[in-house]
């Protein structure tokens, strides 16, 4: 028989008004109604816990709301009192669909077994239990419990110092911060001024007749240099060496841009002046350039009024020791005034550029290059390197051999020339097709200086970088670890960009005294290309950006990795297994990704290129042993035939 109150059981406009007298016996169906929206899935054999109808609690104790406690839920229908105050409004919506039926007694189930059967009270007898479940890896995915990467590898011994020195080599060209910033003349503004001649337009923009200052880089014969101005230390080298240095020019051009997103060039010469004199100067002479500033032009949207005050002396000695008189620094030609005889070169640096002072400025470069000249010109023979050693800035690259690179050295070179290479040309890297496997992204230095240092790669190891871009991994790899890299890459504009990463990289670690490792590009189809095909082979650590890729490009790429050798490693931002850390079953126990061990670590906000939030990248081991003996142990516990054909062939 129906019930005279229908679907709305719980709802108050429908419940007997007070007053009214509860029927003692109700029949009651139970119509459930089917939304796919809210309806929480059934699992077979598994009741939810919302569908168990305890025993009401006392009055005293309800007090929980029935949205936040399931016991809540009564088991018969309710006193009209109680239901009112509860109202329909109230309950969860899974609740309101169901209908109280009467509690039946529980009835313990009993199993039958042919065998030796217990005579114990319950009456019951407990099933084997079943094979333990078998995963491919058991590494944690929490990111608390990842290591540090310096505990993880720590840094390798390798020779960084080169023997040659940073001039411009005939045929080379050169892409300075002076040819950078006069293409989009247009687009900067004038930053410096003259305060004694407000008629001074010689720090305005002109097509021509532009602001410059020069500025020496550790190695011999490198420098930012104007008018082929040539170092007057190294006028005991050849002729055919001095042209070399008559071409080693790169002037910064003392604009500001008009977007403050755009190339900044007196920012980019302020943080490489800070780096060389904090990681190349010896600790001995830097006494002579004074303190580091705290700040930089990055660090102030508008200059103050008047000079900061200056920070302590740093670790080059007291006060006293910083305020050297270097007025007649050998080099220097523009005469000082008297009150910047005694103020540290840093400071006066940096009182230039907060004050907009252009003549100052001028001045303060020019003992910046005289110090640093004279600093070079300070030579000491020795038997195994010849007549003349290296100069003492060179001499400190020589010993990171078991230290390593500091990491503001490598991203300085890395900034200085992704700025000007790839930086200017930005629009046409946007020239791609949306939402296809072309779509053009870069992994931030960075966190490609992670994977470099998580994957341990070395001087004898290989890089390839499955669509390359812009190449700015690739050579990265190759100068952070000294490795042999490969990059190939389908899109012409980024292709062709990349020749001139590689170009100008290598131009860039000479004029800082590095080394970088051999880098190789091609413009192809990753999986045409028979380059690929055969160094995949030879492969330490494999790099493919494939967050966009579409999902038949990830799917044919998957047999390529079956020719890694043992060890080797694939690093990726969209995983190529099914799920990390899956159990093994015989749907997947014999698929090509269950070679490889998997982990998935995180990355912070800033380390792509397509967006600020932080994500996961994937680290795929070729592990062909462990696959092995994770197979071995599989077939073990499931090659066994199951109980029912076990039953079926007695019964034969």
């Amino acid at each position: 028989m129906r019930a005279t109150t229908d679907t709305g059981f719980f709802s108050a406009s429908k419940i007997s008004r007070p007053g009214a007298s509860s029927t003692s016996s109700v029949v009651v169906t139970t119509r459930l109604t089917r939304r796919p929206a809210t309806t929480i899935p059934l699992q077979r054999n598994t009741i939810p816990a919302h569908f168990v109808l305890p025993p009401s609690p006392p009055a005293s104790s309800r007090t929980t709301s029935p949205v936040s406690s399931p016991s809540c839920i009564p088991q018969k229908r309710q006193s009209p009192s109680l239901a009112a105050s509860l109202g329909s409004s109230d309950l969860p919506r899974e609740v309101k669909r169901l209908r109280a039926l009467p509690e039946k007694p529980r009835r313990r189930r009993k199993i039958s077994s042919s065998r030796n059967s217990s005579s114990g009270t319950s009456g019951q007898r407990t099933l084997p239990p079943s094979p333990e479940p078998i995963y491919r890896g058991s590494r944690s995915r929490s990111t608390s419990l990842f290591p540090a990467l310096e505990t993880v590898n720590p840094v390798r011994e390798r020779r960084w110092c080169i023997d040659e020195d940073g001039a411009i080599k005939p045929g080379e060209f050169h892409l300075s911060s002076e040819v950078v910033v006069k293409r989009l003349m247009k687009s900067y503004k004038t930053y410096f001024t003259n305060p004694s001649d407000p008629d001074d337009k010689s720090f305005h923009p002109h097509p021509e007749n532009y602001p410059v200052v020069e500025l020496e880089y550790p190695n011999d014969g490198a420098s930012e240099s104007h008018n082929g101005h040539v170092p007057f230390c190294q006028s005991w080298y050849a002729a055919d060496q001095m042209l070399w240095y008559l071409v080693a020019e790169e002037p910064f051009i003392l604009l500001a841009p008009k977007d403050k997103d755009h190339y900044n060039p007196i920012m980019d010469l302020e943080r490489t002046l800070y780096t060389i004199i904090e990681c190349y100067v010896p600790e001995t002479h830097q006494a002579l350039f004074g303190p580091i500033p705290t700040d930089n032009l990055s660090d102030a949207v508008s200059p103050p009024p008047s000079p900061s005050p200056s920070p302590p002396c740093s670790r080059a000695g007291s006060p006293s020791t910083c305020e050297i008189d270097d007025s007649k620094l050998p080099g220097s030609s523009c005469p000082l005034e008297a009150s910047e005889v005694h103020v540290p070169i840093l400071r006066a640096i940096q009182r230039a550029i907060n004050l907009q002072d252009g003549p100052l400025f001028l001045r303060a470069m020019e003992r910046v290059n005289a110090a640093l000249r004279s600093l070079k010109a300070l030579r000491t023979s020795t038997p195994d390197s010849g007549f003349i050693s290296k100069n003492p800035m060179m001499q400190t690259v020589e010993s990171w051999t078991q230290t390593g690179m500091p990491e503001k050295v490598l991203m300085r070179i890395i900034d200085e020339n992704y700025q000007r290479t790839v930086g200017p040309n930005v629009p046409k890297l946007r020239q791609y097709e949306a939402f296809s496997s072309t779509v053009y992204g870069e992994l931030m230095p960075s966190l490609a200086h992670e994977i470099i240092q998580l994957t341990n790669l070395g001087e004898d190891s290989l890089f390839v970088d499955l669509g390359s871009g812009v190449g700015n991994v690739v050579v990265q790899a190759s100068l952070q670890a000294g490795c042999k890299s490969y990059g190939i890459e389908l899109m012409p504009s980024p292709a062709r960009i990349a020749c001139d990463v590689v170009d100008q990289m290598k131009i860039r670690c000479r004029m800082w005294g590095v080394r970088i490792g051999e880098v190789e590009l091609e413009k192809g189809d990753m999986l045409k290309s028979r380059r690929v095909d055969e160094l995949i082979a030879k492969a330490d650590v494999v790099l493919v950006d494939n967050k966009v890729f579409e999902e038949s490009l990830n799917e044919a790429l998957r047999p390529k990795f079956l020719d890694l050798k043992e060890g080797a490693t694939v690093v990726s931002l969209a995983p190529f297994v099914s799920s990390i850390n899956a159990r093994l079953t015989k749907r997947n126990v014999d698929d090509i990704s269950a070679v490889f061990d998997v982990t998935e670590r995180p990355y912070t906000s800033g380390s792509v290129s397509w967006g600020n939030n932080p994500g996961t990248y994937y680290v795929h081991k070729m592990d062909r042993e462990g696959y092995a003996k994770i197979k071995a142990k599989f077939d073990t516990l499931h090659g066994q035939p199951t109980r029912t054909s076990r039953s079926r062939s007695s019964r034969r």
